[in-house]
């Protein structure tokens, strides 16, 4: 039964093929016989089925190259973004030093002006180096032996005095800071005229300086100005050292101590003034 089936599949499939190659043969002998006007419209006609195919095929080559345009070009534009965000940056960098220079400026035509006042020779320093592990007690600054410093003169700034010269190199000194016990200053109030001594900082506070030595009798009141005396021959007389913060009777009533409020910020040392004889 199956092969019965077979041979007739066959024969249909025989069939058909030859139908469709006369067809094919009839079609090549209608055209061959055709006049040659009939035959140009007929090969424009079909032409014209191709041609959007054709323009189908052209506009995708046109595509493709645009887009590979449009990627070159948004690789472009990702490095200049890259290369304008890298100056903005170092213009950034420019402006903040430029802003710094300029404070720096400003800070240094105050001293100058500042210096112009005073009858003392002095000579300014930059702060170079401050301690950590001794952070409140000294610094050192970029003057030395070869710009004629020696032991023991004394530094300040406009506000108030900062401590002396206690080590000298070439080309850099050490600074050791008011409230050091290595740093006594003769002082006297400037309302009452007593004096005094400056000893070491509080201990809560670095601000704060003590001021020992008191006549037990002084009336001392919180605002009085303190200065240097001139007695301990170290520190010329008036330079400022702070303010009166409040005072104490020690020593069992025989003296009075009294805590100062310096008036130059030793935390935030720039420039100083070395102060010569």
């Amino acid at each position: 039964m199956a092969a019965v089936t077979d041979r007739r599949c066959n024969r249909m499939f025989k069939r058909s093929h030859y139908i469709a190659l006369g067809v094919v043969l009839l079609l090549t002998l209608i055209l061959l016989n055709l006049p040659s006007h009939t035959t140009a419209r007929l090969k424009l006609a079909i032409g014209s089925l191709f041609l959007p195919l054709f323009g189908l095929t052209n506009s995708s080559d046109q595509l493709a190259n645009k887009a590979g345009d449009a990627i070159t070009t948004r690789k472009e534009l990702l490095k200049e973004n890259d290369a304008l965000r890298r100056e903005n940056q170092d213009l950034r960098v420019q402006a903040m030093q430029g802003q710094e220079i300029a404070r720096e400026n400003a800070r240094l035509r105050q001293l100058i002006a500042w210096k112009q006042t005073r009858p003392w020779k002095m000579k300014l320093a930059k702060v170079v180096v401050r301690d950590p592990s001794n952070w409140w007690r000294t610094v050192q600054i970029d003057k030395g032996s070869l710009d004629g410093l020696s032991n023991n003169l004394p530094v300040l700034t406009p506000e108030g005095l900062v401590g002396r010269v206690s080590a000298v190199g070439l080309t850099s000194s050490t600074v050791v800071l008011i409230g050091d016990r290595n740093c006594k200053v003769a002082a006297k109030v400037v309302e009452t005229g007593d004096t005094g001594v400056i000893g070491a900082t509080d201990p809560l506070d670095n601000s704060l300086v003590t001021l020992g030595f008191l006549n037990k009798s002084a009336k001392l009141s919180p605002g009085q100005s303190v200065i240097t005396s001139g007695l301990g021959g170290y520190f010329p007389g008036g330079i400022p050292i702070g303010q009166i913060a409040d005072s104490r009777q020690v020593d069992y009533g025989l003296s009075l101590e009294a805590r100062v409020k310096l008036a130059a910020n030793l935390g935030s040392l720039d420039e100083v003034w070395v102060l010569f004889p």
